[in-house]
C-alpha cells in the first residue's frame, strides 16, 4: 500500500536544533520531504545533513522568521523548486523573560523581542507561505503555541501554571492561539487546516526543568501536521487532550 505522506513538502521553522529538529525527523520518518529552517544555514545544513545520512529526505533552507527579506527569500526557494507546500509547522520560538521579576517589571523590550519571533514573525511566515499552502490538496498549518498561553489555566489558581506568570512569553502564546482561530475561520471552507498545541514540558535548550522528552515533545506537532480530513481545524491541544483556550 502506498505511503499516503510520501509526496509531500512540509517546512519546520527553528528546526536546527530540540522539538524543531525532533518534529523534521518524525515527519521525515512518515516519508515526508521536509525542509528543515533554521536562521543560520550553515546549522540548517549541519542538521540536514546528518538526517540524510540516516536515509532521511530532508533539505536545508535559511529562514530567518524576524526578516521579511529571509521570509520573502524561502517563499520564492520553496516555489521555484517544489511549486506548492503541503505542511508549515511554526516552530521557532524565544523565551527572554526573566522569571525572578515581576509581570509589571518585564522591560518593553523582552516584550517586542518575544512578540517579533513568537508572533509576528510567525505571522509573516504564514502569510508569505499561505499561496504555496493553497496549492496544496489539503494544507496543513501547525502553530506551536503552550500551556502557558491558556487564559484559563491563568486564572485557576488549581491548574498547574497558575503560578508561572512570564508574561512576554506567556501573552505572545496566547496571541499565538488567537490568531490560530481567526485562520482557521479563514480556512473553514477549505480542504486546509490550521491548529496550535502545547508540546509538553519537554528537556530543551529553552526548558531545562522539564520532564517530558524531545521525541515526546514533538508528537503534537507530528499528528496535527498529517491530520485526514476529518481531522480538526483551529483547535488547541497537547497530544490527544484539548486544551482551555
Amino acid at each position: 500500500m502506498a505511503n499516503p505522506h510520501a509526496s509531500k513538502i512540509a517546512l519546520v521553522t527553528g528546526a536546527t536544533r530540540g522539538i524543531g529538529l525532533e518534529t523534521v525527523r518524525q515527519l521525515a520518518g512518515e516519508g515526508v520531504h521536509v525542509l528543515l529552517a533554521g536562521r543560520d544555514r550553515g546549522k540548517a545544513v549541519e542538521a540536514a545533513l546528518q538526517l540524510q545520512a540516516e536515509g532521511l529526505p530532508v533539505e536545508a533552507i535559511a529562514l530567518d522568521v524576524t526578516s521579511d527579506s529571509s521570509i520573502a527569500a524561502a517563499a520564492e526557494e520553496v516555489a521555484a523548486k517544489h511549486g506548492r507546500l503541503d505542511i508549515l509547522v511554526n516552530n521557532a520560538g524565544v523565551f527572554r523573560d526573566d522569571g525572578q521579576l515581576k509581570p509589571s517589571q518585564q522591560s518593553l523590550d523582552i516584550w517586542l523581542e518575544t512578540f517579533n519571533t513568537n508572533l509576528f514573525g510567525l505571522i509573516a511566515t504564514t502569510q508569505a507561505f499561505l499561496p504555496l499552502l493553497h496549492k496544496a490538496p489539503a494544507a496543513r498549518i501547525v502553530n506551536v503555541s503552550s500551556i502557558l498561553g491558556s487564559i484559563a489555566l491563568h486564572q485557576d489558581p488549581a491548574s498547574p501554571i497558575y503560578h508561572y506568570k512570564v508574561p512576554a512569553y506567556n501573552v505572545s502564546k496566547t496571541a499565538v492561539n488567537a490568531w490560530t482561530a481567526h485562520l482557521a475561520y479563514e480556512l473553514r471552507d477549505t480542504p486546509h487546516k490550521v491548529n496550535t498545541l502545547h508540546p509538553g514540558s519537554v528537556k530543551t535548550d529553552m526548558n531545562a526543568n522539564g520532564d517530558m522528552s524531545i521525541p515526546d515533545g514533538a508528537r503534537t506537532s507530528v499528528r496535527l501536521a498529517l491530520i485526514d480530513e476529518a481531522g480538526p481545524n483551529g483547535g488547541y491541544y497537547h497530544l490527544e487532550e484539548s486544551l482551555p483556550w
